[in-house]
């Protein structure tokens, strides 16, 4: 097993709005990409899962001539409300990191 950032160029987190953040996973090759979307582990049920949400609230999408993967969820908090730890969104990318990739 590998872990996704072992074979991720990049996993980030951002804002996608108030009310919504997103995930991008990029790959330095097709190689490596297929490899993640062939194992079948990467999903909008494992992301709903990680972020303890319903997946019909997660947006998921493969962007084949990108080599990527994007997700959006729904922030927990409103962005920059009183309960709001990480008004950009930038830190929430990692329990994404060690998703185990056969």
């Amino acid at each position: 097993m590998t872990t996704l950032a072992e074979l991720a160029r990049l996993i980030r987190s951002k804002n996608a709005g108030p009310f919504e953040l997103t995930f991008d996973i990029m790959f330095e090759d097709e190689t490596r990409y297929l490899r993640v979307r062939r194992s079948g582990v990467l999903s909008r049920e494992l992301i709903a899962r990680l972020y303890g949400l319903p997946p019909e609230k997660v947006k998921f999408f493969w962007c084949d001539n990108a080599w990527a993967i994007k997700a959006s969820i729904p922030r927990p908090h409103v962005q920059g409300g009183l309960h709001d730890g990480d008004s950009h969104g930038g830190q929430q990318y990692a329990p994404l990191m060690d998703i185990e990739v056969p």
